[in-house]
């Protein structure tokens, strides 16, 4: 069973559908003991870091994402919140991965939003990808890189596209939104 975190955050029912194209059932939720007890979640989200964060906190939710050991993937404010801070309302993450989150310099169009390639990417989420493929990015935020990061994408200046540590996943782009390329990083997840 795949498990795709409920938390006050957007575009859940994408990623559900997307899962759905791809021939897998999902069920949405913010149950402690569905979502320990999934064989792989999904945490995504399109919203602001401080509610996130605070809606998490009061459902215990924070706790347990930290704790689970089956395959997670983050996807956009997931991916943020996975981080250890964001500068998006001074907020403190879950700190699974060693990076904070920033606010784009206004020295061009900002929030991030449309097709990007990678400038680099490693690891078995991206098995099947070229370098010269678009994904779809909408985010004013980014994610700093460090050593968990996979994938590189430059708007601006570079940050990390994508995030691993253990069973810890992640991508700043939407898979769900991003044809047959982010299907096949959300197949290759699935496939973990």
């Amino acid at each position: 069973m795949i498990a795709i975190i409920k938390y006050n955050a957007g575009n859940i029912r994408s990623v559900q559908n997307a899962l759905q194209r791809l021939g897998y059932e999902s069920v949405i939720t913010d149950d402690k003991e569905e979502i320990l007890k999934a064989d792989k979640v999904i945490f995504p989200g399109v919203g602001e870091a401080i509610s996130a964060m605070k809606y998490l906190k009061e459902k215990d939710l924070d706790r347990v994402i930290t704790s689970l050991n089956q395959p997670v993937l983050g996807i956009c404010l997931g991916l943020q919140l996975m981080c250890r801070y964001s500068e998006e309302g001074n907020t403190e993450c879950l700190n699974i991965f060693n990076s904070d989150v920033k606010l784009f310099p206004q020295v061009d169009k900002v929030p991030h939003m449309g097709w990007n390639n990678f400038f680099s990417f490693r690891g078995e989420l991206f098995s099947g990808v070229s370098l010269k493929d678009d994904v779809y990015y909408v985010h004013s935020y980014y994610p700093e890189i460090s050593s968990c990061t996979i994938a590189i994408c430059d708007y601006i200046l570079p940050f990390s596209s994508a995030m691993n540590k253990n069973n810890f996943y992640a991508t700043q782009f939407h898979p769900e939104k991003s044809a047959a390329v982010g299907e096949r990083i959300l197949k290759n997840f699935l496939e973990i």
